[in-house]
């Protein structure tokens, strides 16, 4: 039986990625800052809930230890925040950069450092973390979003060179982006839902190779540029 540990697991695209996970008879270790949101424990099969924030860093090693032991097969870095106080010039504050910064590309990093033995002994061998297309420095042409989109750029370049760090022990490292979704931080207008981006991304996820780390993907499997 396979297993999944995934952060943001309580709304939105982590919900979707508990469910789809956990309906296909993994066990999956769920991090929430509300585990018990009654979306997560209403998911049916295997679900083990933690109560975990993204940059609490003691958390994230006693979990790790708690769990030491226990393959971990994918690892999936989900939580981020939008930090859309510190997006645009002329209002850029630097406490919600910094906290942005933290959020969406120290923690991920943090989390794959702490769970690196957990993944390497397991059959998978995956890590994956959730940024954006507005991450990528060639693909840029809209400007805007500061904060969001650096700090997303970090987490590719971290992902990357995880994938080089860890290529040794046979761990696939990638960075995914999801669509623009649905999801409180997406907006209502967004075009594509959790339910069809968590689809597409976990077909993505199931075939990945060895050969692929290091690289990043669309959701529906389209290779983009970093």
């Amino acid at each position: 039986m396979p297993t999944l540990l995934i952060t943001g697991a309580n709304r939105g695209l982590g919900l979707e990625f508990v469910k789809h996970y956990a309906g296909a008879g993994w066990r999956v270790h769920a991090c929430a800052r509300q585990p018990e949101a009654p979306e997560l424990t209403a998911v049916a099969g295997d679900v083990r809930r933690h109560k975990l924030e993204a940059t609490d860093w003691g958390g994230i090693a006693a979990l790790a230890q708690s769990l030491r032991g226990e393959a971990i097969d994918l690892l999936l870095a989900n939580a981020g925040i939008a930090g859309q106080a510190a997006g645009d010039l002329g209002t850029i504050d630097p406490d919600v950069w910094a906290q942005t910064f933290l959020t969406n590309a120290l923690a991920p990093v943090k989390l794959a450092e702490a769970f690196v033995e957990h993944v390497a002994s397991s059959k998978l061998r995956l890590m994956i973390a959730i940024t954006s297309r507005l991450g990528s420095i060639s693909l840029n042409d809209g400007g805007g979003r500061y904060a969001y989109n650096a700090s997303k750029s970090a987490l590719n370049m971290g992902w990357k060179s995880l994938s080089v760090d860890l290529k040794g022990r046979g761990i696939t490292c990638v960075v995914l982006h999801p669509g623009w979704v649905s999801t409180d931080m997406g907006g209502a207008q967004a075009p594509v839902t959790p339910p069809q981006s968590v689809a597409s991304m976990t077909k993505v996820i199931a075939g990945l190779k060895a050969a692929d780390s290091g690289r990043f993907f669309n959701f529906d499997g389209e290779a983009l540029t970093y």
